[in-house]
């Protein structure tokens, strides 16, 4: 067994984690530097893993655009059903590369196809209550 890999505080693994939340912080802002904090405690090597992997590995690469990304994501997480959380913060980050709230409509009506109306109705008032917050925020800056 290869004992760096498991290291998550060698100078690579710091690096791609850095990384990581770089490309994290441009797609969630606040929100996805949040869920990794909130791993600090229970799980860092989970908190490692999402930045490091998902964002710094995988989000990051070429061949699919930050709201392409973001579209397949929420497709996934709605056919998933029971990601709730995450899809919420999905659903803000999709928000934050452009992606509109009829878009997001629209991909859980297209999931519903697939992956049924329970599932897609979750994902929707998921959604809602993601677009409320944003207008609640919105009013109280303005």
């Amino acid at each position: 067994m290869n004992s760096s890999q498991h290291d998550i505080s060698s100078a690579d693994s710091l690096a791609r984690r850095r990384h990581g939340q770089h490309v994290l912080s441009q797609i969630d802002g606040d929100q996805g530097e949040a869920v990794i904090d909130s791993l600090a405690d229970i799980n860092p090597a989970m908190a490692h893993h999402i930045a490091a992997f998902a964002f710094g590995d995988i989000y990051d690469r070429p061949g699919l655009d930050p709201r392409s990304r973001q579209l397949v994501t929420l497709g996934v997480l709605t056919a998933l059903g029971g990601c709730e959380p995450q899809l919420k913060v999905h659903i803000g980050a999709a928000l934050n590369v452009g992606i509109t709230r009829d878009e997001i409509a629209e991909v859980m009506l297209h999931a519903a196809v697939y992956c049924g109306f329970p599932k897609a109705l979750n994902a929707t008032f998921a959604a809602r209550e993601v677009f409320l917050d944003r207008d609640r925020k919105r009013e109280h800056a303005g």
